[in-house]
């Protein structure tokens, strides 16, 4: 009887522990397989980020603790009248409205604005033209040779090119020895001394520095253009000139917008060239910011106008470089 029971008691199903549905375990292994992949991936750019930074970081404290730092202690200057010793004063923007109503601070910005005319216009017109003929050359000595006397003048320190030229410039310099020998000896004078002439020759000095720059640099962005666009547009019957201006032009975008750039900026925050020469003068003809922000900090003790003029300078710089980038980005 006792062995019937037993019997039966075996024959009673067991108790099972409820079963995982298969796709909940499935969804929760996959679900840890994303989590797992998401924390790496996101672990991964960390370290690139950090890796990246710390390649950044040396260049970062250079620029902050040479133009960052500089840039907020000329705007705190330009706040105050201060000779650069002795205690400051509050101005306000007063050193700003120095700068719009002087005639003096006026008169350099105009000529700075003159001198985009030499270091812009003439540069990079001279550079296509002379890329466009360089071009046309066979690769050989020759244009090899004149690539190099184009670039010569850029390596050359603008100070020994500011000295140079004033040689040159002199009443028995070279400019006018020359003009002697092909009968134009009434046009010899003192170039640098005249008040009409003394800025034309300074531009001058800054078109001859800045043309090779725009040369080369116009001659490697023709080198880039596709030579099947030339060959299609000499089979379509297409003239140097129409050639020159529907594919070359076109081409060479970028590079006239980096080179107007850098002319640009180059005309507003000259120095080197005019201290050398003519130190803006004779009187105001050849005055221009660099000098007159350096007279006032160093020679006239006006620390705060001479920081107020730097930010209007910045300010007009931006100005005039911020448009250009934006056209040719448009134009991309």
């Amino acid at each position: 009887m006792i062995d019937d029971v037993r019997g039966h008691e075996s024959l009673k199903p067991a108790a099972v522990a409820p079963d995982r549905p298969e796709g909940a375990h499935a969804a929760g292994v996959g679900g840890s397989a994303r989590r797992s992949r998401r924390s790496t991936a996101r672990g991964e750019e960390r370290r690139r980020l950090a890796i990246g930074w710390l390649f950044v970081a040396p260049a970062l404290a250079f620029f902050c603790a040479f133009v960052i730092y500089p840039l907020i202690t000329a705007v705190r200057y330009s706040l105050y009248h201060w000779n650069g010793i002795g205690a400051a004063t509050w101005a306000g923007i007063d050193n700003y409205v120095r700068v719009f109503t002087e005639p003096e601070l006026l008169i350099s910005i105009v000529n700075a604005l003159i001198l985009i005319v030499f270091f812009t216009v003439i540069p990079v017109a001279s550079g296509l033209a002379l890329a466009t003929l360089i071009r046309t050359m066979r690769p050989g000595p020759f244009a090899t040779i004149a690539r190099t006397v184009l670039f010569l003048p850029q390596i050359i320190p603008l100070v020994a090119a500011g000295i140079a030229w004033s040689w040159m410039y002199a009443q028995t310099g070279t400019v006018n020895t020359i003009l002697d020998s092909v009968g134009l000896g009434f046009l010899s004078r003192s170039w640098l001394a005249g008040f009409g002439t003394a800025l034309p020759a300074v531009g001058l000095i800054g078109s001859w520095v800045l043309t090779g720059l725009c040369t080369i640099l116009l001659l490697t962005g023709i080198g880039k253009i596709d030579a099947s666009l030339y060959e299609a547009a000499r089979l379509d019957g297409a003239g140097w000139w129409r050639e020159f201006v529907t594919v070359t032009l076109p081409g060479l975008r970028r590079e006239i917008a980096v080179l107007v750039t850098i002319t640009v900026i180059a005309a507003l925050s000259s120095f080197d060239i005019i201290y050398t020469t003519t130190k803006g003068g004779p009187g105001t003809s050849t005055l221009v910011p660099g000098i007159s922000i350096f007279r006032l900090a160093f020679t006239q003790s006006e620390v705060g106008l001479a920081s107020a003029f730097g930010i209007v300078l910045l300010a007009l710089v931006l100005l005039a470089v911020l448009p250009i980038q934006l056209l040719a980005r448009e134009r991309d």
